[in-house]
Order: C-alpha cells, then sequence, then structure tokens
C-alpha cells in the first residue's frame, strides 16, 4: 500500500501481543488492500460529479429555508446567503450550473455512443450503466445476502446502486427542473399553459427536491461513504482510482476482466481500466476535507428537515 495517502493508525490482536507494529489503515476506502491502482474514472466524469455535487449542495441549502420557513433555523439560513433576494439569485445560478453539466454530460454520451465501434455495449450488457432486469436479481440477492441467506451479488462495471443514482438525475433534472424553469419565467410559460399548472408547479417543485435531498443525504451517503466496508469515506469518484483489491470486493465481474493487469505500464493519464498512480498526498488530503464536509453538511441538513418536521 502506498503511502500517499491519509491514514489512520490501528491495532490488530497480533499486534498488541507481538511487536505492536502500527499498520496504517487508509481513510480512503478505495486506497485500501492491494494494487495496482486502476483508473476508475476520466477527468471529464470527476468534473462534472464535482459540479453536479456542488450546485446540488447549493440549491439544498438555499431552498430549504423557503421549504420550512417557519423554522429555526430558516432566519439563519436566509442571513447567510444575505437575504432573500439574494438567496434566489444564488438559487437560480446553481441551477443553470446544474442543467448545464447536465447538458454537458448528456452531449458528451451521445457523442461517445456516436464513435464508438459496438454501441450496443454502452447500451446493453455488463459493461452499460442502463438498467436491466439483472439488477433487480442483484437488487433482490442484495437484502437476501444482508441477512445470511445467500451470497453476496456480483457486479460489472456498475452495480444497480450506481445505475439508480445514475437514472434519478434525469429525472431530477426533468421534474424538478422542468417545474423550477416554469417557476423562474412564469410570464413566458404562462403564453402556453393554464395559471392553475402554476400551483402544481410549485408543489411539484417543492416535494421532489425534498426527496431527492432525503434520498441523497441517507441512501446514497450509505451506500457510498457510510457502510461498514466503506466508512468512513470512499473517495474514488474524487481521486478516479482505486486498487484491485477495491475492485474485485465491488465490482468483481470488472475485476476479473482485468487479469493480467499489474503487469502493464502505469498511465498517468486517466483511461478506464488502466494501472493507475497512488493518488498523492495532495489530492487525497483535497478529497478527505472535501468528502467529510459534503456528507457532515448533508447529514445537518437531515437533521434540520427532521427538526423542521417533527418539532
Amino acid at each position: 500500500m502506498s503511502d500517499t495517502g491519509t491514514h489512520v493508525s490501528t491495532h490488530s490482536a497480533a499486534d498488541a501481543a507481538g511487536a505492536g507494529q502500527m499498520h496504517p489503515v487508509p481513510l480512503d476506502a478505495a486506497q485500501r488492500g492491494h494494487g495496482p491502482f486502476i483508473w476508475r474514472f476520466t477527468t471529464h466524469q470527476r468534473w462534472l460529479h464535482g459540479l453536479l455535487m456542488t450546485s446540488f449542495f447549493v440549491l439544498v441549502l438555499t431552498g430549504i429555508p423557503l421549504r420550512f420557513s417557519c423554522a429555526p433555523f430558516a432566519p439563519m439560513l436566509m442571513r447567510f446567503w444575505g437575504g432573500v433576494e439574494q438567496a434566489g439569485l444564488i438559487h437560480r445560478c446553481a441551477a443553470a450550473i446544474m442543467v448545464s453539466t447536465f447538458l454537458a454530460h448528456v452531449i458528451g454520451a451521445a457523442r461517445g455512443l456516436y464513435r464508438a465501434p459496438d454501441p450496443m455495449r454502452l447500451l446493453w450488457g455488463r459493461e452499460s450503466i442502463v438498467p436491466q432486469p439483472r439488477d433487480a436479481l442483484d437488487f433482490v440477492q442484495q437484502f437476501r445476502w444482508f441477512f445470511g441467506l445467500g451470497p453476496r451479488p456480483q457486479f460489472g462495471r456498475f452495480s444497480y446502486m450506481e445505475k439508480f443514482d445514475y437514472m434519478a438525475v434525469f429525472w431530477g433534472v426533468f421534474v424538478i427542473g422542468g417545474s423550477g424553469f416554469m417557476l423562474w419565467f412564469p410570464e413566458f410559460f404562462a403564453r402556453w399553459i393554464p395559471g392553475w399548472l402554476f400551483n402544481v408547479a410549485t408543489i411539484v417543485h417543492g416535494e421532489e427536491a425534498l426527496l431527492a435531498t432525503a434520498f441523497i443525504f441517507t441512501i446514497h451517503f450509505f451506500n457510498v461513504h457510510l457502510r461498514p466496508d466503506k466508512f468512513p469515506l470512499d473517495a474514488v469518484m474524487f481521486t478516479g482510482r482505486a486498487t484491485l483489491e477495491y475492485m474485485h470486493e465491488e465490482h468483481p465481474i470488472l475485476a476479473a476482466d482485468l487479469a493480467g493487469i499489474e503487469g502493464r505500464p502505469i498511465s498517468t493519464e486517466p483511461v478506464h481500466d488502466l494501472p493507475a498512480p497512488p493518488p498523492s498526498h495532495r489530492s487525497t488530503m483535497f478529497a478527505t476535507v472535501f468528502g467529510f464536509l459534503a456528507w457532515g453538511v448533508g447529514l445537518a441538513t437531515i437533521g434540520m428537515i427532521l427538526w423542521a418536521v417533527l418539532c
């Protein structure tokens, strides 16, 4: 294991009984285990994820004080953003960034599909991020495994959880983004739709945004960071790389296809499935700080929502 990452130190029982040697354990679950490191995500994908993630946080933290305007924390959040008008402006700017990021991804995906020698490989099969019947079987098998009723499901390049997260962005942009644009430009849309639809758009925008917030900050955070085998952080999306042992645990079908990769030269360019250099100390520190800040703010936001709903 490279010493370039951020580590915490633990003692095993053998250490305590023997020489007491310290074994560093990386905070980043993607850096645990044996190498080599494998490129999992490209720079383009990581930038899009970063923009999507940052804009989502801003949208949530500017929208929550409006959705729960009577909650004790609402005035404090509004003051933080500089008032209602300033918060609204920031909210709309974040929405524009999110939609632009989404469109950039769709255009890039369409271009990649057009240029691919085998487009069906990207649309169907174990390499595809498109949901398939096997994902329903994996979902059932996962819950059987949770209760010790069967083996853990074997995932390819993407698990059913990752596919669900991916497709949820499409739903969110169309439903939440579409209703938001109706409320942003009411004069324009009023030429084509009846007035009562703006009331529907207001309800849909708020409720769907609340549902997305609750899902991302609970289910998604648990699957990605807070599971016992990943706690406290999985920074593979931030650094773009993971150890081969991590890949065998999380994506064993894909890892089996990478047999013999240990003898291949390291690629400094982030290209899928090629050997990668270990993350630098700087990139690991950035991923750690950014990751802890993200899920800390997310869990605090869930706390505020529960406070507003239950109190």
